[in-house]
């Protein structure tokens, strides 16, 4: 009799073939869920960046053709999946002035320039420029954020027929509640179909997604700026391209990182600052006003919707211009209540309520706390999440030396014979620290003898070099000879190096 052979085993390659496998293919699950998502920000993004082609001074087709090129681009050739990439407000104010004073050419000029300045300042590493942002200006920028976005939603609710108010209450009591009866379908599309039919049906008469601007009806087509390719364009452009290029790369990497911290899970930052400059170089040549990461769309995405993967990036952008190009009259038909409850319940997401919550606040160092309300106040008066970033990692440093400052500590022993007074110096010398160094020692007073011992320090730069410089010749100009033990080997490099060189003669 015989017997059936058992199946043989998959091979090993066949195996690692299915590992390599994106998700939303091996499982319908995902990819349910990054369709959906991409949806709602399509959705989502159309008001936004007509509002932005508003600020730039461009047609409103320029923002939303930028929305498409840059998400669908960054979903292929980015670093952070699930990142939304698009038309944003802080681009558009940078660039604004520029096509106000020269035009259209020079502003798509400055956007593919921008790109090249941004792939070169990914490959020199900007990005590594990250880990010098403090977590308390992480936060800050987050609850500036939030902020910002229900700001941005507020003029929607100003001057408005009455029936605005309970289309939005009803929005985000959809979103409150629908994820209780199932999160299949993401509760922010719920929201907007149903209260699409329900103004629709009913006849109410709202401000909708048309009211905005004309949504365009094909698609965008490659071609050169319209601008002279003289060295007169490119020093007009260079210096808006420059702006460009860091508050997009400041932005996407801040962006980046939130996203990191919500999926717990890394994203290549080199390759994300690469990647924009790339997006940005396609959206200057198919006629777009450039972009950056755009932080509420990507919380839409991945926060509310639960997206994890380029898929949703890319169908984000896809389904922009399909909507735009096949159902622009429905699209035209939504009301801006439905996306500005959807903004709303964003902005209250992403808000990081425990940072300033009163146990908090009473745990929390005045120093930490006072650097994550200056973000705060810095993003909020100026609409710019990069200033704010800046002036909060500034803010954090000075805080950190005057702290570390106070740490350096002189104590003295005397021999008891006389002979000698041995200064033992602990804590960590820098600018800060060693400016009072100086000021530490007893020349008139000390044996003719003085050793100063610095195995509980570290030297960190030349004014610590300068001050040891300082205090040597003080004791010099009175027939005493010091002598310096216990240092490291980097402290005793930078300090063979250095010592006498700093002084004017030298």
């Amino acid at each position: 009799m015989s017997s059936s052979a058992p199946p043989s085993p998959p091979s090993a390659p066949a195996s690692r073939l299915r590992a390599l496998k994106p998700d939303w293919i091996t499982d319908p699950r995902v990819w349910r869920t990054e369709v959906l998502g991409g949806l709602v920000v399509a959705l989502a993004l159309i008001p936004e960046a007509i509002s932005f082609s508003i600020i730039a001074g461009v047609d409103p087709a320029i923002g939303l053709f930028a929305s498409f090129t840059m998400a669908v681009t960054i979903s292929v050739v980015g670093g952070r999946r699930a990142m939304i990439s698009a038309a944003t407000g802080a681009v558009a104010l940078v660039i604004a002035p520029l096509n106000r004073e020269h035009g259209f050419g020079y502003l798509i000029a400055a956007v593919i320039l921008a790109g090249l300045f941004q792939i070169v300042l990914g490959a020199l590493g900007v990005a590594r420029l990250m880990r010098f942002v403090p977590r308390s200006v992480m936060t800050g920028f987050v609850n500036a954020l939030a902020i910002l976005i229900f700001m941005a939603q507020v003029p929607e609710m100003h001057d408005v027929p009455w029936a605005v108010y309970p289309l939005i209450a009803g929005g985000l009591l959809l979103m409150v509640f629908f994820p209780k009866v199932t999160r299949v379908i993401p509760a922010p599309l719920v929201s907007i179909v149903i209260l699409t039919v329900t103004t629709v049906a009913a006849g109410i008469a709202v401000p909708t997604v048309g009211d905005k601007g004309e949504l365009p009806s094909s698609l965008p087509v490659p071609g050169l700026p319209d601008v002279p390719f003289t060295l007169d364009t490119l020093t007009t452009v260079a210096p808006y391209a420059l702006a460009m290029a860091l508050v997009g790369l400041m932005e996407s990497l801040m962006t980046a990182q939130l996203v990191d911290d919500i999926t717990d899970t890394r994203s290549n930052k080199t390759r994300e600052s690469i990647g924009q400059g790339v997006a940005n170089i396609v959206t200057g040549f198919f006629g777009g006003m450039g972009g950056c990461a755009m932080i509420g769309q990507t919380m839409i995405n991945v926060r509310v919707s639960g997206a994890r993967t380029r898929l949703s990036t890319f169908l984000a952008g896809s389904f922009l211009m399909v909507l735009c190009i096949a159902f622009g009259p429905v699209v035209s038909d939504i009301p801006m209540a439905a996306l500005v409850a959807v903004m709303v319940m964003v902005s209250f997401a992403t808000f990081d309520w425990h940072s300033i919550a009163p146990k908090t606040l009473r745990r929390m160092p005045v120093g930490e706390t006072a650097v994550m309300v200056i973000t705060v106040a810095i993003v909020v008066a100026t609409s710019n999440l990069a200033i704010g970033v800046v002036v909060g990692s500034v803010t954090a440093m000075v805080i950190f030396a005057r702290r570390v400052a106070h740490l350096a500590d002189v104590t003295a022993v005397t021999d008891p014979d006389g002979s000698q007074v041995v200064y033992s110096v602990t804590g960590e010398l820098f600018f800060a620290s060693s400016n009072d160094l100086v000021t530490r020692f007893a020349y008139a007073t000390d044996p003719d003898k003085v050793v100063i011992d610095l195995s509980a320090t570290h030297i960190w730069d030349a004014s610590s070099v300068a001050a040891l410089d300082a205090i040597e010749t003080k004791y010099a100009q009175r027939g005493k000879t010091v002598e310096i033990v216990g240092l490291n080997q980097p402290s005793a490099a930078l300090h063979t190096t250095l010592s006498g060189e700093l002084t004017a003669g030298h």
